[in-house]
C-alpha cells in the first residue's frame, strides 16, 4: 500500500476577511500558487491570499496561567478569540463544483497527452506539478496499476475541465 503524500494544511484569508482553509504539499507550493494568481476565495473570488495564523495555535481558554516553551507567561492565555463570520452553507454540487474549479486553476492541462505526462512526472522526466487532461479506460487503470496517483474529475455542465 502507498504512503499518500504530506499535506500542509494553511488557515487563509482573502481582502474581505473571508477565512478558508488550503492544502499544499509544500511550503513552496503554497507561494508559488500565491505568487501565480492560482489561489481564489471561494466566497468572493478574490486572488489576495494570505496565510493566517490558526486560532488553535494562538489563543487558549484557560482558567491558569500558560507558558511559552521558554518558561514566559503566555499572553494570549485566558484571551478570548477573535469573532469570526461563519462561513455560507453551500449544497454539496456547489461545494463540488468549487473543488473541481480549484483544481482545474492549479492544475496545467496537457490534453490527450495526460498518460505520457504523468508518467514522465512519476519517474522525473519532467517537472513535478499538477497536471489534467484526458486518459482512456485503460490509459486510467495502467496508470493505477504502475502505482501512479490519478484523480478523475467529474465534468459539470458548465465548468471545463481542460
Amino acid at each position: 500500500m502507498r504512503t499518500p503524500p504530506a499535506v500542509i494544511i494553511y488557515d487563509l484569508s482573502c481582502e474581505q476577511q473571508h477565512r478558508f482553509e488550503g492544502w499544499f504539499r509544500s511550503a513552496e507550493d503554497f507561494s508559488r500558487q500565491r505568487d501565480g494568481r492560482l489561489l481564489a476565495c471561494p466566497v468572493c473570488g478574490s486572488e489576495r491570499i494570505e496565510k493566517i495564523p490558526s486560532g488553535g495555535h494562538i489563543m487558549h481558554r484557560t482558567g491558569s496561567t500558560a507558558s511559552t516553551s521558554d518558561g514566559a507567561p503566555d499572553a494570549t492565555a485566558g484571551a478570548t478569540p477573535a469573532t469570526t463570520v461563519p462561513p455560507k452553507k453551500i449544497s454539496p454540487e456547489q461545494l463540488l463544483r468549487q473543488v473541481v474549479r480549484a483544481l482545474v486553476q492549479t492544475s496545467e492541462d496537457v490534453g490527450q497527452d495526460f498518460a505520457s505526462e504523468a508518467r514522465k512526472i512519476h519517474l522525473g522526466d519532467a517537472p513535478a506539478r499538477a497536471i489534467r487532461g484526458q486518459a482512456s479506460d485503460e490509459e486510467y487503470e495502467a496508470l493505477e496499476d504502475e502505482g501512479i496517483d490519478v484523480l478523475r474529475l467529474p465534468t459539470l455542465d458548465d465548468e471545463p475541465t481542460h
